[in-house]
């Protein structure tokens, strides 16, 4: 029965339970303060040195899956972060919690590349859809966390939804030895993925999936604080984060089959722009009901057409580099998000939330214009954008 399994849904299942750990973290960190007397400064430290793990696995360790080793990384993977989940739910001071959250980041770090370079790689004809169902999971795994917290920190205690979320990634792991992944047995001799980018193809797809973490990142930043600011009702700020969360889980397969069919290049520009214009408009609306309002054409947007730059690096790469390429954009979009984050928190003290906004929205413009101009002679080329990784050669002709 499992081997009929389309890989997408079982390795989706599993990332899906990887974003509920980050989601369950952002939830309590306020209970950490509270019960275990961490500062604000150490909570800022716990949550971000774990994207500087996960920057710095999915350079050094990501590629290791394309050298025949996808499965062992995602099981390894995977009991990191289960182990990271424990020390974080049992911990009762910042040493541990703080160990907890690097162990984590490094082991969805090195797992995530390796779960996409298999499904991927599973069916290539369909790999815009099945890209787009990862991305559906990881949002909605994400959703997940605060819901599971929501329910059991209050009355279990602070380490409940960490363990479930820590038990319920290791009842999926099994399914995952059912489903068959294509090992190369022509290992790249480059241990680290890095010469990848000397193709612009590369180049250009890694500089649009950092975009839309740049979107991403001031978003994230600025919501809280700016409906505070402009006195929204609390339950249309909080309603806001969760119906932005639902286009992205039901478009995303959609977006990326249409990726595919016309062109990831063009789609994830197109939408990147138009993401841009949101945010823009974020910084001129004058109240917060119309921000939510806007917010939810700015997600049915992102949901058809954020999937496009995971796309465009698949096809531009051949099958034994996916896991490194996919492990670059990861890389790119982790630093991009948080250097974004903290650039547009510091705008929005200093100079308000019109420049605030419109400086993130004149940077994604810029970013797509380097991009696309980088990527120009693949998109511009009578490639098909049905044509999947076994179909080329490496793109180093277009360096």
């Amino acid at each position: 029965m499992l081997r009929r399994l389309n890989p997408s849904w079982v390795f989706g299942a599993l990332s899906a339970a990887l974003s509920a750990g980050y989601g369950v973290l952002f939830t309590v960190v306020g209970d950490f303060r509270d019960q275990y007397g961490i500062s604000e400064t150490a909570i800022g430290v716990v949550i971000g040195v774990g994207f500087l793990a996960a920057f710095v696995a999915q350079v050094f360790i990501a590629p290791v899956a394309d050298r025949g080793r996808a499965r062992q990384l995602i099981v390894i993977g995977v009991i990191a972060n289960v182990v990271g989940l424990l020390m974080m739910g049992f911990g009762e001071s910042l040493g541990p919690i703080l160990a907890g959250r690097i162990i984590s980041g490094i082991g969805i770090g090195g797992a995530s590349p390796a779960i996409k370079r298999i499904v991927i790689l599973a069916d290539p004809d369909n790999l815009g859809q099945n890209l787009g169902r990862l991305l559906s999971a990881d949002v909605f795994g994400f959703a997940m966390g605060p819901a599971i917290s929501a329910v059991l920190a209050g009355p279990v205690g602070l380490a409940a939804p960490f363990v479930v979320v820590a038990a319920i990634t290791a009842a999926i792991l099994p399914a995952t030895f059912f489903v068959s992944a294509n090992e190369t047995t022509d290992a790249p001799r480059q241990r680290l993925a890095v010469d990848l980018l000397r193709s612009r193809v590369v180049a250009g797809a890694v500089v649009l999936g950092a975009t839309s973490f740049l979107m991403i990142g001031a978003f994230d930043a600025l919501w809280d604080v700016v409906h505070e600011d402009l006195d929204t009702p609390t339950w249309m700020a909080n309603l806001g984060i969760t119906l932005f969360a639902v286009p992205l889980v039901i478009l995303g397969p959609t977006g990326g089959r249409i990726a595919q069919r016309v062109g990831p290049f063009r789609i994830a520009a197109a939408g990147l722009v138009a993401g841009a214009l949101f945010m823009y408009s974020y910084g001129q609306l004058p109240t917060g009901t119309w921000i939510f309002a806007f917010s939810l054409f700015h997600a049915t947007t992102d949901g058809l057409t954020i999937s496009a730059a995971g796309v465009a690096i698949a096809i531009a790469v051949s099958e034994e580099r996916q896991a490194g390429a996919q492990g670059m954009m990861g890389a790119a979009q982790s630093l991009f998000a948080g250097f974004t984050a903290i650039a547009v928190g510091a705008l929005y003290d200093g100079s308000g939330r019109a420049t605030a906004y419109s400086a993130a929205a004149i940077g994604m413009i810029v970013m797509v214009i380097i991009g696309m101009t980088l990527a120009v002679d693949f998109w511009r080329s009578e490639m098909r954008p049905t044509t999947t990784p076994a179909d080329i050669e490496p793109p180093l002709p277009y360096s």
